[in-house]
């Protein structure tokens, strides 16, 4: 198929050429109804802001356009069916979970996965079987998991319903997924694979193999991560015959908004096709760009570029006093913004340049040198670290907690207690808590670090006070 085309969209801007007069939703009426101050901004964005009118088709019974659409995504990835989803990766990771599991059915799921994947078994009250993730001393995270670890979960647990994997992790690192997959196949296990951060893995050998191209049953793939998509698009990929389509197909239209916005789907549209037309020539010149930017950062006494795998992911360390925190503080000051920052680490996620595309890539890079100038001498290196390759299961199911009574205590007395609530640093949006956990000492630890280095916490209404909540009849 002819991936420079972008039905949608070219249906959108046919529509809009002809001055259509709107007697319909939404309110703004291609935007001749819109507050003045926003006009010079949203001016030509909201006269593709449609509905389901005549000739722009129906994303929950696509026959046109957005079935066209989703057509060219499908056949660029090879996949069986292929969705735009407007919700984000995290309706595509409700959708594909909900669509494989029901109550009570065990899932094997890699504990270092994001929230979304988590809320989703909870919704389905299945019963998860976390997999320790191997620990990268270099970055100080959690990265992937070891085929021994699933090896072990599978022989305790055949009759999973599911193996849930994240590839990249936020920080684009890999692993052999590959394995994973076909150990799973073997067992008839389907593999779901939040790849939020690997939409552009498709692209080329520069890249990492996707997880679309590894054989997963369903991916999950956050378009406006890496690819010029708007904020909450997302692709969805199925490709199996161990998962009922309809079935995620209804968990779909359930999910995800009854309104979809058009602007967000043409981005799709339009992501897939720079996506799709993506030459050699764009490779080299990307990887070219990205390797002078290196150069230039490798050049600083102050900070350390750790080793990759996604090259749209850089990751720095400082060589001197600061924690992640400090230095991003410190680059935002000096107009730099960056994706994260955790105790040791800030990450930057580079555009995906094609050929002869200006940058300020040179302009960053001369920046980022003169925060680096001004740090002060000392030492923030992660602490070797051994994680037990574990096989683990809540303390208290979901079902139960619905029952139980909560309470808080100090989170310095809480060690042993059983957790009731989340607590997820975000970004990344990864659970360091969940319901149904003991809180360890390192988990108190931790929050405590984060706390101190005033690090973003979702969940935890009262760790200001420095109180946790808990379950009041366990633990104790």
């Amino acid at each position: 198929m002819d991936q420079s085309k972008t039905p949608l969209y070219s249906q959108l801007v046919k529509h809009t050429s002809g001055s259509p007069l709107s007697f319909h939703v939404p309110g703004h009426k291609n935007g001749a109804f819109f507050p003045e101050e926003g006009q010079p901004f949203y001016n030509q964005i909201l006269k593709l802001d449609a509905t389901e009118i005549t000739g722009l088709d129906d994303l929950h019974s696509p026959e046109g356009v957005i079935f066209d659409a989703e057509e060219l995504l499908r056949d660029f990835y090879s996949t069986e069916k292929s969705f735009f989803l407007i919700n984000g990766s995290t309706v595509g990771n409700l959708a594909m979970i909900m669509a494989v599991i029901d109550e009570d059915d065990v899932v094997l799921v890699q504990r270092n996965s994001h929230k979304s994947i988590m809320n989703a078994i909870r919704l389905a009250k299945a019963k998860p079987v976390f997999i320790s993730p191997e620990y990268n001393g270099e970055y100080g995270v959690a990265a992937g998991l070891s085929i021994d670890g699933v090896k072990s979960a599978i022989s305790q647990y055949p009759n999973a319903k599911a193996l849930i994997l994240t590839h990249p992790n936020y920080y684009g690192l890999t692993y052999d997924l590959k394995s994973l997959i076909d150990l799973a196949h073997e067992y008839s296990i389907p593999v779901l694979v939040d790849e939020a951060h690997g939409v552009h893995f498709i692209a080329g050998d520069y890249f990492p193999a996707s997880a679309v191209e590894l054989g997963a049953d369903l991916v999950v793939q956050s378009a406006h991560k890496t690819l010029p998509a708007m904020t909450m698009g997302a692709f969805l990929h199925y490709q199996t015959n161990r998962v009922s389509l309809s079935k995620l197909k209804f968990y779909l239209q359930a999910l995800q908004s009854s309104s979809p916005s058009y602007p967000l789907m043409a981005s799709l549209d339009l992501a897939r096709s720079y996506l799709g037309t993506y030459t050699k020539e764009d490779i080299s010149y990307l990887k070219d760009e990205i390797e002078e930017f290196k150069k230039k950062l490798q050049k600083l006494d102050a900070i350390r570029i750790l080793q990759h795998d996604d090259p749209l992911k850089l990751t720095i360390q400082s060589n001197g006093a600061w924690s992640g925190f400090e230095m991003q503080s410190r680059l935002e000051s000096n107009g730099i913004f960056t994706e994260l920052a955790d105790p040791y680490n800030v990450l930057l996620v580079l555009p995906l340049l094609k050929h002869g595309m200006k940058h300020r890539l040179h302009e960053a890079a001369e920046k980022i040198a003169e925060v680096a100038s001004t740090m002060p001498d000392g030492r923030n290196k992660p602490e070797s670290k051994i994680v037990h390759k574990s096989i683990s299961t809540l303390n208290v199911s979901y079902k139960e907690m619905e029952l139980q009574q909560t309470e808080y205590v100090l989170l310095k007395e809480s060690a042993g207690r059983v957790c009731a609530e989340q607590i997820i640093p975000y970004p990344p949006g990864i659970p360091l808590c969940l319901p149904g956990e003991i809180l360890t000492e390192d988990d108190i630890d931790t929050i405590l670090f984060l706390k101190e280095k005033e690090a973003k916490i979702q969940g935890g209404v009262y760790l200001h006070a420095g109180k946790i909540k808990v379950f009041k009849s366990w633990g104790l």
